[in-house]
């Protein structure tokens, strides 16, 4: 688990095609390693990553199809930076949200300007995840955890404050660039109880499917 609080910007080493996947290696800046046990995990734009060596100016991991398919990783260049985060501890204060660091999707950036200070933001989230983004609800945005100021069908408005453009990638992102998405746990969570016990029927059904049965949208 994670919070979303990004303690260091890194930078890709170098990407190896691998049996199939993808091994990866990230020089990791001001990131304390001194705590960092192989096996341990670190979220790498909020895709959750194992360490399998240490190098000495970083680390390196393992990145399967399946975090290929769904994240930005694969489309990387050395050079490229990162966002880095460290796994939750017990007794490390939860300064954002709840983030598992299981990627659900890509984002576009389809819309930057400046608002004092501060970079304004709209993202276009994939159509399946839209129904899982709330306005002042939490999502997690290249593993940088970020509320949601408004929602308009797939596209939700984020307001980057200067703190947050000067500690994460984000002050990088142009019109046309894809992110790494993680919505709120929360969210996933409560559509699958309210399923009830269609949630273990084969292919479970989904909410709206839940809403057509019960007369809130049409069949």
């Amino acid at each position: 688990m994670f919070t979303g609080i990004i303690e260091a910007t890194g930078e890709i080493a170098e990407l190896r095609a691998q049996g199939g996947d993808l091994h990866l290696r990230i020089r990791t800046g001001k990131l304390d390693l001194t705590d960092l046990r192989l096996g341990d995990s670190i979220a790498v734009n909020g895709a959750c990553l194992t360490v399998v060596a240490l190098p000495g100016d970083g680390f390196s991991a393992d990145v399967s199809r399946e975090t290929l398919a769904l994240t930005s990783l694969g489309g990387m260049r050395p050079g490229d930076r990162v966002n880095l985060e460290k796994a939750l501890t017990l007794d490390a204060r939860l300064g954002g949200h709840l983030v598992s660091g299981h990627v659900d999707g890509l984002g576009v950036v389809v819309e930057r300007r400046d608002d004092a200070r501060s970079v304004h933001f709209t993202i276009e989230v994939p159509a399946e995840l839209a129904r899982y983004v709330a306005r002042k609800g939490s999502i997690a945005v290249d593993g940088i955890s970020l509320t949601v100021n408004a929602v308009d069908g797939r596209c939700c408005e984020l307001n980057i404050v200067p703190h947050t453009l000067k500690e994460t990638i984000m002050a990088s992102y142009s019109i046309g660039q894809q992110v790494n998405l993680e919505v709120d746990l929360v969210a996933r969570y409560l559509e699958r109880l309210l399923l009830g016990d269609r949630a273990a029927e084969a292919g479970g059904g989904n909410m709206l499917d839940l809403l057509a049965r019960t007369g809130f949208l049409p069949e």
